[in-house]
């Protein structure tokens, strides 16, 4: 198997936020480099060594690096857009700049090969029982009965391929009916909140804290003919940004999803219960299999009843109500 070394520039106090965000996409495999970390294990241990090459060294000065790597196949590229994403957001986070300038280098790979590349292993994917998810580029071959969700992600958000997203749309097909209104926490390329109104929702509210993914989702509900009087998209952090927060609550909600990760999704959960209607049912996913009982305990500390966990290889959904 070829593999993809994905590494990401950060700082010493960048290395364990950021390693704590790759090990929730399930990434448990990392690489450090760090001069501070090297300088530290040489003054600690002076009593195993007589003397360190000048060359070592200098190999070590410079900026922190956290490596991964990642194969060089659809999954593969699918977590590096799952990567881009959550490095995105860090970034996003960091109003005083501690962790650097956090931006990628994609060994062996332009940017520009990526931006492309990544398209040959994105196909029309069928998932659950309605949805066909079919990449705007292509021609499908036959006639089909599945409502046909036309998209393209742009290379920084995701396609439906992994198995999380799978896993929400799977849910969205039993829960959205005519009338229901729907709020997207997290959207990235809208895949959620769109596919829910072709489902027939009556409307939906998106939200992701990266403002490009505002202009991805309108491109990608434009592309579906979605009537954009439904649907919303908006840029921000539901957690500490007041104005979006009274936005949101301007309606109820008989559907929350959050395709996320773990940590997330616990410091929503309380945000989610207070925007959704009695009885409504909140829909989770983005869990990697040893948080599941992290996050079931936070929804039912915030009085949600979970209604099924489903796991499909290491990756879990809560739905609850």
């Amino acid at each position: 198997m070829d593999w993809i070394k994905v590494s990401i520039f950060t700082t010493s106090e960048g290395i364990e936020p950021l390693s704590g965000r790759l090990y929730q996409l399930g990434i448990t495999g990392l690489e450090i480099e760090d001069e501070k970390d090297f300088k530290d294990f040489l003054e600690n241990n002076k009593q195993y060594w007589d003397y360190v090459d000048d060359e070592l060294i200098k190999e070590k000065e410079g900026e922190t690096e956290v490596i991964a790597y990642v194969s060089d196949n659809a999954a593969g590229h699918e977590m590096l857009m799952a990567i881009r994403n959550t490095v995105a957001e860090m970034k996003q986070l960091d109003d005083e700049s501690k962790f650097g300038r956090l931006e990628i280098h994609i060994d062996n790979m332009k940017e520009e090969d990526w931006a492309n590349n990544w398209k040959k292993y994105f196909h029309p994917l069928e998932v659950g029982e309605k949805i066909l998810i079919k990449p705007e580029w292509e021609e499908l071959k036959d006639n089909t009965d599945r409502i046909v969700f036309n998209i393209n992600p742009g290379m920084s958000f995701g396609t439906g391929g992994h198995y999380t997203t799978q896993l929400c749309i799977e849910t969205l097909e039993k829960y959205i009916k005519p009338g229901v209104k729907v709020l997207d926490l997290g959207c990235g390329s809208g895949i959620l909140s769109i596919i829910s109104l072709l489902l027939g929702a009556d409307s939906a509210f998106a939200v992701d804290i990266d403002p490009n993914a505002v202009d991805i989702a309108y491109q990608n509900a434009g592309m579906n003919d979605v009537d954009i009087s439904k649907y919303t998209v908006k840029a921000g952090d539901i957690i500490t940004d007041t104005e979006l927060q009274n936005e949101i609550a301007k309606n109820e909600y008989d559907v929350v999803v959050a395709n996320i990760v773990a940590d997330v999704i616990i410091a929503l959960a309380p945000k989610a219960r207070e925007y959704m209607k009695k009885g409504g049912v909140f829909i989770t996913s983005g869990i990697i299999e040893d948080r599941v009982d992290d996050v079931k305990a936070a929804l039912e500390k915030c009085g949600f009843e979970i209604n099924s966990i489903k796991q499909r290889k290491d990756w879990v959904s809560i739905v609850c109500k």
